[in-house]
C-alpha cells in the first residue's frame, strides 16, 4: 500500500499541471462547501449568544397559563395556590445537578406609576429581588451600594435602577440619595445596577431587532423583595432565574426547575404552571428559518464535487490508455489484477484526498475573507472538516473504481502490443 501511495504521488508530481486541473472541481467544492457550512455555524452561534446575552447562561422560570405568561398586574390577580418559594424550595433547585446559583424575584412588567418629582418611567420594570439576584444574573452595582442584610430584615425603602432607569427619571443629574415614588410610595435610591460584561447583540434585520430588543423594557427598577408587599399585593407569584454551569444545559436545569415548583402547586386550574424560558429552542426556531435557503446553498456547493469527479474519471481513463504499456509489463511479470486494481484506485483516491485538503484550506480562507468584508460571523467547523476530507476520498474511490477496473482487466499480450 505504502507503494503504491508513493507512486501515486510520484504520478502526481509529474504531471503537476494536469493534476491541479484534475483537483479544481474539487478544491471548488469543498471550498464552497467549508466556507457556506462556517458561516452558517457562525450566524447560529451568534443568534444563540444574542438571546443568551453575552453568555451568562441565566433561565427564566416564570409562571404560565397554558402557552401565556401571567402578567399580574393592579387589574389583575394572580391564581391562588401559587407557592411562596422559601428558602428550601430555592436550596433544593441549587441542588440541580448543572445549576451554580438561583434567585427568586417578583416582578411587574412596564409598571406606569414610578415618579420622580414631575418626571415618570413608563413601561419600565419593577422587580422584587431577593440578595443573590444580582450574583445569579450577571450585574454589579459600581454606583452607590447593592442591598444589604438589614434592608430585608427591617424593611428599607430602598431602591437601586438600572442605568437605563436613572437616565430616564434624573437626566443629567446624580439619582443617589433622590427619592422616587413606586405606585404612591417613596422608595430612596441606593444605587445604579449595570452588567458585570455589557453585551450587545449584533443587529442585522429588523426582524431581529424585534427577536432581541423588542420586548425589552425602558429601564428596571429592583427592591427588596421583603419590601415588595409595601406597594404591590402580598400573595403576588415569584418567579425564580437559574444560573446554568453551561449554554447546553440551560434546557435541562430549566425544566427541571419547574418541575420542582410545579410540585409544590396547589392551583385548580390545571393549566397553570412554572414554564422556563427555552432560548435554545427559540433559537432553533430562528435558526430553521434560513436552514432551506442554507441546504440548498450547500447542494448547490456539491455539483462541483460531481464535476471534479468526473473530472478525476476522466484524468485516470487517460492516464490508464498512457501507461497501457507499463500494465501489460507488470502483467506478463505476474502482477495480478487485484494489485493494478489497487494502484490505479490510490491513484484516484491520493489525487481527490489532495484535493479535498487544499479545498480545506482554501474554504477557510474564503470564510475569513466573507466575514472581513461582510462582517458576516464565522465558526469553523471541524466535523465539515473531516466529512469534507473523507467524501473527497469517496469521491476518488467512486469515480476511480471504472478507469482502475479497465486496468484490471486489460489483456497482457494486448496491453504490450499498444504504442
Amino acid at each position: 500500500m505504502l507503494e503504491n501511495i508513493r507512486l501515486a504521488f510520484q504520478g502526481v508530481w509529474s504531471h503537476k499541471l494536469r493534476s491541479m486541473l484534475t483537483m479544481l472541481g474539487i478544491i471548488i467544492g469543498i471550498a464552497s462547501i467549508i466556507s457556506i457550512v462556517s458561516t452558517i455555524q457562525g450566524t447560529n452561534e451568534q443568534i444563540k449568544q444574542n438571546l443568551i446575552g453575552g453568555g451568562n447562561n441565566t433561565v427564566d422560570v416564570e409562571l404560565y397559563r397554558a402557552d401565556e405568561k401571567i402578567q399580574v398586574s393592579d387589574y389583575e390577580q394572580a391564581p391562588r395556590g401559587v407557592p411562596t418559594i422559601t428558602d428550601d424550595i430555592l436550596q433544593e433547585i441549587k441542588d440541580v445537578d448543572g445549576v451554580e446559583s438561583a434567585a427568586a424575584y417578583y416582578s411587574r412588567s412596564y409598571a406606569d406609576s414610578i415618579y420622580y418629582n414631575n418626571n415618570s418611567l413608563q413601561g419600565a420594570q419593577v422587580l422584587g429581588v431577593d440578595n443573590n439576584y444580582f450574583s445569579t444574573t450577571g450585574y454589579v452595582v459600581r454606583t452607590g451600594r447593592t442591598f444589604r442584610e438589614e434592608d430585608y430584615k427591617e424593611f428599607h425603602k430602598v431602591v437601586i435602577l438600572d442605568q437605563s432607569a436613572a437616565t430616564s427619571l434624573f437626566q443629567e443629574e446624580s439619582p443617589l440619595g433622590k427619592t422616587i415614588e413606586i405606585n404612591k410610595e417613596p422608595f430612596t435610591v441606593i444605587g445604579i445596577a449595570q452588567k458585570l460584561e455589557e453585551f450587545e447583540p449584533t443587529i442585522n434585520s429588523f426582524e431581529e431587532y424585534n427577536n432581541y430588543k423588542g420586548n425589552e423594557s425602558l429601564g428596571v427598577v429592583y427592591i427588596p423583595s421583603a419590601c415588595w408587599c409595601i406597594p404591590y399585593q402580598y400573595d403576588e407569584p415569584q418567579n425564580v432565574v437559574v444560573r446554568a454551569s453551561s449554554t447546553e444545559t440551560m434546557t435541562k436545569v430549566g425544566q427541571k426547575s419547574a418541575d420542582i415548583l410545579n410540585g409544590y402547586m396547589n392551583v385548580k386550574e390545571d393549566d397553570v404552571k412554572y414554564k422556563a424560558t427555552n432560548v435554545l429552542e427559540l433559537a432553533a426556531q430562528i435558526q430553521s428559518s434560513s436552514a432551506t435557503m442554507n441546504t440548498q446553498l450547500i447542494w448547490i456547493a456539491s455539483i462541483s464535487l460531481l464535476v471534479g469527479g468526473i473530472g478525476v474519471m476522466n484524468i485516470m481513463l487517460v492516464s490508464v490508455t498512457e501507461r497501457t504499456s507499463e500494465i501489460g509489463l507488470k502483467k506478463a511479470i505476474g502482477a495480478k489484477k487485484r494489485s493494478i486494481l489497487t494502484q490505479f484506485l490510490t491513484e484516484a483516491v491520493v489525487l481527490t484526498s489532495l484535493g479535498g485538503i487544499i479545498g480545506v484550506i482554501a474554504g477557510n480562507i474564503l470564510a475569513q475573507v466573507i466575514h472581513k468584508v461582510s462582517g458576516t460571523p464565522v465558526a469553523i467547523s471541524i466535523p465539515a472538516i473531516l466529512i469534507s476530507v473523507l467524501f473527497s476520498m469517496v469521491i476518488g474511490i467512486v469515480f476511480g473504481l471504472l478507469p482502475s477496473v479497465q486496468a484490471a482487466n486489460l489483456d497482457p499480450i494486448d496491453a504490450l502490443r499498444h504504442e
